[in-house]
């Protein structure tokens, strides 16, 4: 069997908290928006093979039910599981040094430019960005459950209530959450 074909080793033991730190750094780095979470998915458990395909999904679904953004919740989750109380401080920190260090410096900078039509177009071009990796990174963690009918129902009516109809989230939580609910129950045997 040649070495082409052989799957990667996942490391011998837990990472350091130094490479927790680090990996979390350069996601924060790198990623910008709802594109956090494809990063912390190819990291965890491509890349670094910290954690399997159903940890990821364990944790990024404990990481919704929580107060905060999911990917904080989600580095907070993955360094605890990787290392403990220390290891979710690392991965936290990592996360959001380079994010809170962007904000800040664009924020002084657009305080000062707010209506330059530069400005303008370079949060419409940071928006796009986002909505783009957000989309990438929903079919990249769902495409086994999109393949279903009743999840593509579920989705084209969300879209179409928030796209078209121009209802709130909470309002289409209200909505779609008890049809959700009762097309998941559970069946009697």
């Amino acid at each position: 069997m040649s070495s082409d074909s052989a799957e990667p080793v996942p490391p011998v033991g837990p990472p350091t908290l130094w490479e927790i730190f680090v990996s979390f750094l350069v996601i924060g780095a790198v990623s910008f928006g709802g594109g956090i979470i494809a990063y912390e998915k190819i990291l965890l458990t491509e890349k670094k093979r910290w954690l399997s395909d159903d940890e990821f999904m364990a944790a990024l679904a404990i990481s919704q039910t929580m107060p905060g953004l999911n990917a904080v919740n989600l580095a907070v989750l993955s360094g605890d599981k990787l290392r403990g109380p220390l290891g979710s401080v690392m991965a936290t920190v990592g996360l959001l040094i380079p994010g809170c260090t962007f904000v800040m410096v664009v924020g002084l900078i657009y305080l000062q430019s707010a209506d330059h039509p530069v400005a303008n177009m370079l949060l419409t071009g940071v928006a796009a960005a986002a909505t783009g990796l957000l989309a990438a990174i929903t079919f990249r963690i769902g495409r086994r459950q999109l393949t279903n009918i009743k999840p593509l129902i579920i989705v084209a009516v969300t879209f179409f209530l928030m796209s078209f109809a121009g209802l709130s989230l909470p309002a289409v939580l209200a909505i779609m959450a008890p049809v959700a609910i009762f097309l998941y129950r559970p069946k009697k045997d």
